[in-house]
């Protein structure tokens, strides 16, 4: 396929690299020049703007910051500048509304359109490991599958257009809850005289297992390697996790939805994140337990 790929960041570069991996035709478009450059390095065709990307195309991917651009990039420089016919798909975490209002505009102007955000950080991006969240309808995901599976290894539909984000922030939230949970629950063994090891040796095989112990211990040393190992470096940045959950927030009070626990971890990482460590793993948010 003829894909048009705009957003080439930490993410969206190594899904690029993934699509022309996969034997798709990937046609690049990013502000920055140190992207741009990245993805002709790994087999992109590369472009000064995002409409000229768009031209005759099969499907349009994007990776963007916020809604605000989302929506700004698809009203003008996507939807009729693409051919008819083309798929398009957001990859983008952003609120379920703009991502509705945005897929309705497609719709209006005879695209098929898919929000499609990801689980999964950076890692998962550069090795097509990323699970994707999909929402919109039967046919729009029939025709955005191919180019997921190409990125990730798990594409699922969550149903209609937003709903790809509804699961995201509700994941994302519960993401966070976890792993608050989990750095209390070691800064306390520890502070109990339990070696940090064998409070893993025993939580990770019990009822307190979860992702945050067993695939991602916020721990140095414990566990499969994770950004802990790395002086909290890489993997999901504390301001990517407020992101998230600043979104969760909106939707719960649109929703009239009470989540406690989500609202006291976005509290949490708000205050990590003003004193600085914004760009640092969200896991190392245990260092202000101890």
């Amino acid at each position: 396929m003829k894909i048009a790929f705009i957003g080439l960041g930490n993410m969206g570069g190594g899904m690029a690299a993934n699509l022309v991996k996969a034997g798709h035709d990937v046609r690049a478009f990013d502000l920055s020049e140190q992207a741009l450059a990245a993805a002709k390095e790994h087999g992109c065709e590369t472009f000064t703007s995002a409409s000229e990307a768009c031209e005759g195309v099969d499907a349009v991917v994007s990776m963007l910051p916020n809604g605000e651009i989302v929506k700004s990039v698809y009203t003008s420089d996507v939807i009729g500048k693409a051919p008819q016919g083309a798929v398009f798909l957001d990859c983008s975490t952003i609120d379920v509304a703009t991502a509705r209002e945005v897929a309705e505009a497609a719709e209006a102007a005879g695209y098929a359109m898919v929000d499609a955000p990801v689980s999964g950080g950076i890692a998962a991006a550069e090795a097509g490991t990323l699970t994707f969240m999909v929402g919109g309808s039967n046919e729009a995901f029939a025709k955005a599958k191919p180019v997921l599976e190409g990125m990730g290894k798990a594409v699922i539909h969550a149903g209609q257009a937003g709903n790809g984000q509804a699961a995201k922030i509700c994941n994302n939230m519960l993401l966070a809850v976890q792993m608050i949970g989990t750095c209390e629950a070691f800064a306390m063994a520890q502070k109990l005289g339990l070696d940090p090891q064998t409070f893993y040796d025993i939580s990770s095989v019990s009822s307190g297992q979860c992702w945050s112990m067993t695939s991602y211990c916020p721990v140095p040393g414990v566990g499969p390697k994770s950004p802990a190992d790395n002086d909290y470096q890489g993997g999901f940045a504390t301001g990517l996790m407020l992101k998230d959950l600043k979104l969760a927030m909106a939707a719960a009070e649109t929703a009239g939805v009470d989540t406690k626990m989500g609202r006291r971890a976005s509290e949490l990482y708000e205050e990590f994140d003003a004193d600085g460590n914004g760009g640092r793993d969200f896991s190392s948010i245990i260092q202000t337990l101890k």
